[in-house]
């Protein structure tokens, strides 16, 4: 127990040592970190224990780097697979066999490797036929004459049987006078090949050309063994080299295209390939013809025997293509299935670059590759012939590919940069081009480098198709030419997009047709307005002001036109393009066919801001006075001594009844039909979290959530406006039938309560939005007082319950308390005369009167006489300012113009619909919503955020809210005369 005690401690104090010491057992397995590079002519890099090893002695790396050989006159004694024993050759057998195994006699020379040579010619025999190794080797010469025909193979150690191109020429193996080029024997005389060919390799882009090695060592081979011996390879390689040229046409017959056109119109007699005329046999099929208007015929005039479909049981979707590769020096190397990164240079994951072929999805890809790697990955270029597969159950059907190569020339100029009756169409392809521009040899960095800096491939839909059919897809290349410098610190951005488009001139017409019609109709209404409102101001004459005030209400109107046709237009293309089974509608091209509807949208921005604008003004400016209809009562009244006489002073009637109704105007004059702040939270809940912004991608989809792993196409500005437009809109009608038919009604209506209030409080109001027009409030109390107690205020609201008074209206036995009201210039202008010395105090200081007494005592004869003269009025006190009241006109209604003019009378027109609001927000509120729609999707088409159009339409509904307020609050206490400071 003792010992059990005693061995704690010890272990204790062990174990806390050991993790002292454990951080330093980690630095025991630490290697030193070396590569192949590292190891120096004395070492190998083994492979094993990843590091440098010294070579034994006499020994050398060997070209692989990861074993040794034996220095030059030293043989292979032994070997264990790990290493290996080298013995020095004797003197007189100084050369070494070539397996490296014995020493042998040389017959000739020797070589700096320590191995025999032989001459041309002759073959190295250093065995006899039972494989015994001779004592001195033998070089034997190759019977190159009938019958034998042989020479000596590749490695030099077997004679075989020549190659045919020098016994069909020659007889033999020997090429003699004829013409040798690329290990071929051609006939000096008779041929259509030139033997001066131009090597030279055109790059435009940087207006250099390079004599290519390449070309200078196998063009002429390649075009004398195409034509000469039918040779496939060689014609493959001929065309590949013509389309390293870019398929360019010019003056010179020699080049790689020249050469090719020589030998197709030479091999006219062996006819066409694949029932295709320009397809000729035994040669690549490079271009489709050169007849003026061909490329249009050839791509829209057969279409795609197969549909597509996004939907239902027959959906087809898919777009699949294929393509033959082949290398550059001719061999055809596989059938691929185009999809991942074969035409795609952009690194992606497999799923999203397969995203390019699913019909409909717009897909587009743009990256930045260095230099360097380009260089490293592709060597040598691969060529590619694309079809289309139309895969028709057992009779697999292709259809080729057309190409128009945007760097292709003829004599100099682009021709498919033009007009596309002037195209010159191509095929057969090729990504990056490292070879043709190697200058001084094929193992030296190129001098420039050629890439497919943008691949393009589109589909055009048959007009009027309802089963989605397509013409033949268009392949557009371009090529970018980079000048070799430094390729570690050189980069250069590619692209590859798939895009769909559709003939848009019907859809174009009908717009216009719309735009027309409605811009005619808006024209009509708006001189409807402008008659209007020259009978509201009562002036029969026109002048520029009128002129003006046109154009402003055209604006207004025009703005609803394009507001009308931009919602619609998008609406139409995200119903019918998302909704569609087979394909019959697709959708607009971003850039110039979404140039002339983003133009509507602007032209809808500003001609509806012009509006908004001014109604602003022209609410900020009405005239408006509260009509106060309390009198003095008789009990109230004081004896004061005057004069020595005692006089009886009416006690006052209370101001605060009208501070009250002006702050509650005030308060409603920005109160709308929706709540702003729900409206921005609602709009962006639907779009972003919801997902509704995924429905204004351009694909064909209509699910709202997306795997992020997925490709997201880019979003389609028409549908984007749509979809914005729509939410927006349906979303505001939504709060205005909340508000009408539940929140007015069960909650609370500030517009009927404020009549109430004028009711209740004893005073009307008189709204002049123009000179000789405006809105009448008739809040005469039935009670006769407003300014009492509480007890007394109940017992009135009481009675008024019962039915036990008069009706609030303005004619008796009727409860219409609003009323529009046409005024005769009379009576404006003696409105106008009440209140003309406040204009003068407001006006420059030489204006004023000074005997005219303190500004407020002005004001307060002017509010008193105001005040009198309108209550008479209303009480028909004045016979040369009489009224009358009516009912309008449907028409009247309708149009929004009276038709009688009040000459010798003003009219008093009954308006149960508190029409007075129009020069409020909340009478406005389809202009407002109209504007705030507008300026959210302005906002998100340029940012393309719905985010940051959200918080730009919030803060600009607070700005103009701010602005009405204030500026609104300033006008109210100018017009009513009611101290700003009575104003919160």
């Amino acid at each position: 127990m003792a010992t059990a005690t005693l061995l704690l401690p010890i272990c204790g104090v062990a174990l806390f040592l050991s993790m002292l010491v454990n951080p330093c057992y980690s630095q025991q397995f630490a290697i030193s970190f070396q590569r192949p590079a590292d190891c120096d002519v004395e070492h190998f890099y083994d492979i094993s224990s990843l590091s440098c090893v010294k070579c034994g002695p006499n020994q050398r790396r060997s070209a692989t780097g990861f074993s040794c050989d034996c220095v030059t006159g030293y043989r292979v004694l032994a070997t264990n697979g790990a290493s290996i024993t080298c013995q020095q050759c004797p003197p007189e057998k100084p050369a070494v066999t070539e397996d490296g195994y014995g020493c042998i006699r040389c017959p000739g020379i020797l070589t700096e490797q320590g191995t025999c040579q032989c001459p041309p010619g002759n073959i190295l025999v250093e065995r006899d036929v039972q494989g015994n190794p001779l004592e001195q080797a033998r070089c034997e010469v190759c019977n190159g004459t009938d019958p034998a025909l042989s020479s000596p193979n590749n490695y030099g150690d077997r004679c075989e049987r020549c190659q045919t191109s020098f016994i069909n020429t020659s007889q033999s193996c020997v090429c003699g006078s004829n013409i040798l080029a690329g290990g071929l024997c051609f006939p000096p005389n008779n041929l259509p090949v030139p033997t001066a060919i131009n090597p030279n390799v055109n790059y435009a882009e940087l207006t250099i050309p390079v004599q290519s090695a390449w070309f200078y060592k196998n063009l002429y081979s390649s075009a004398a063994a195409c034509l000469v011996y039918t040779n496939l390879t060689a014609c493959q390689a001929l065309g590949n080299m013509c389309v390293m040229n870019m398929h360019s046409f010019s003056s010179v017959a020699n080049d790689a295209c020249g050469l090719y056109n020589t030998i197709f119109r030479a091999t006219a007699a062996l006819g066409s390939t694949q029932d295709i005329s320009y397809w000729r046999a035994n040669l690549p099929w490079l271009y489709y013809g050169d007849q003026p208007g061909l490329a249009n015929r050839v791509l829209q005039t057969d279409p795609l025997p197969t549909g597509f479909s996004f939907k239902g049981l027959n959906r087809n979707a898919d777009v699949n293509l294929v393509a033959a590769v082949y290398s550059a020096r001719g061999d055809f190397l596989q059938w691929e299935t185009v999809g991942g990164n074969n035409l795609q240079l952009c690194p992606d994951s497999p799923s999203r670059q397969k995203a390019a072929y699913v019909f409909g999805t717009a897909y587009q890809e743009t990256c930045v590759l260095s230099v360097a790697d380009l260089l490293h990955m592709y060597t040598e270029p691969l060529f590619y012939d694309v079809f289309v597969d139309l895969s028709q159950g057992k009779d697999r059907r292709l259809l080729p590919l057309p190409t128009c190569n945007l760097n292709q020339q003829y004599n100099g100029k682009f021709i498919n940069r033009g007009n596309k009756n002037d195209w010159y169409l191509s095929r057969r392809v090729l990504l990056v081009d490292t070879l043709s521009g190697r200058e001084k040899s094929l193992s030296s960095l190129p001098k420039v480098m050629r890439i497919a800096s943008s691949i393009r491939i589109g589909f055009q839909l048959v007009p009027g198709t309802q089963k989605g059919q397509v013409f033949p897809p268009l392949l557009t290349v371009s090529y970018s030419d980079i000048l070799i410098t430094d390729p570690n610190t050189q980069s250069v951005s590619v692209s590859f997009a798939v895009y769909y488009e559709m003939d848009q001139t019907e859809a174009r017409v009908k717009t216009d047709i719309a735009l027309g019609v409605l811009g005619g109709v808006s024209v009509l209404y708006s001189l409807v307005k402008t008659a209007s409102w020259k009978r509201r101001i009562g002036s029969p004459l026109i002048g520029m002001e009128t002129v003006l005030k046109f154009l402003l209400f055209y604006a207004g109107d025009l703005a609803n036109v394009f507001f009308v046709i931009t919602m619609g237009t998008g609406l139409y293309w995200l119903i019918f393009y998302k909704a569609q089974h087979f394909v019959s509608v697709l959708l607009p091209l971003p850039g110039q066919q979404e140039e002339r509807f983003i133009t509507y949208v602007g032209c809808a921005f500003a001609l509806k801001t012009v509006q908004f604008l001014h109604k602003l003004i022209l609410q900020l400016s009405v005239d408006i006075f509260f009509i106060d209809w309390e009198r003095p009562r008789g009990n109230a009244n004081k004896l004061v001594q005057g004069n020595g006489e005692a006089k009886r002073d009416h006690s006052p009637v209370s101001i605060w009844r009208t501070y009250f109704v002006a702050n509650e105007w005030n308060e409603i004059q920005t109160v709308r039909k929706i709540s702003p702040t729900f409206q921005v939270m609602a709009v962006l809940f639907l779009l972003e979290v919801v997902g509704f912004s995924s429905l204004a991608l351009r694909d064909p989809w209509s699910d709202l959530q997306r795997s992020p792993q997925s490709y997201s196409p880019p979003y389609s500005l028409i549908l984007r406006y749509g979809l914005a437009a729509t939410l927006w809109v349906c979303m505001g009608l939504l709060q205005m039938v909340f508000f009408t038919v539940f929140h007015e009604r069960f909650v609370e209506d500030k517009i009927r309560q404020f009549v109430d209030l004028c009711s209740i409080s004893n005073i009307s109001v008189l709204l002049l939005s123009h000179r000789c027009f405006g809105y009448y409030i008739h809040g005469r109390s039935v009670h006769g007082h407003a300014d009492t107690n509480m007890e007394e205020m109940n017992t009135n609201l009481k009675r008024e319950a019962e039915s036990l008074c008069g009706q609030r209206g303005l004619l008796p036995n009727t409860d219409t308390q609003t009323f529009q009201v046409s005024i005769t210039s009379r009576l404006r202008q003696q409105y106008d005369r009440i209140l003309e010395p406040l204009s003068r105090r407001n006006g420059p200081s030489r204006l004023v009167d000074a005997a005219s007494g303190h500004p407020f005592d002005q004001s307060t004869r002017a509010y008193n006489t105001m005040n009198r003269f309108l209550g008479s009025v209303i009480d028909h006190a004045h016979r040369d300012m009489e009224y009358i009241v009516r009912d309008k006109l449907f028409f009247e209604r309708v149009i929004g113009m009276e038709f009688m003019e009040p000459m010798d009378k003003s009219i008093f027109y009954n308006d149960d619909s508190h029409s007075f609001s129009d020069i409020l927000f909340y009478g406005n509120e389809a202009t407002l919503l109209i504007f705030d729609t507008l300026f959210f999707c302005v906002v998100d088409l340029g940012a393309q955020s719905f985010v940051l159009a959200a918080i730009l339409t919030y803060a600009q509904q607070l700005l103009f809210r701010l602005i009405r307020d204030t500026v609104g609050r300033r006008n109210l206490a100018n017009k009513t005369l009611v101290d700003k400071r009575f104003l919160i």
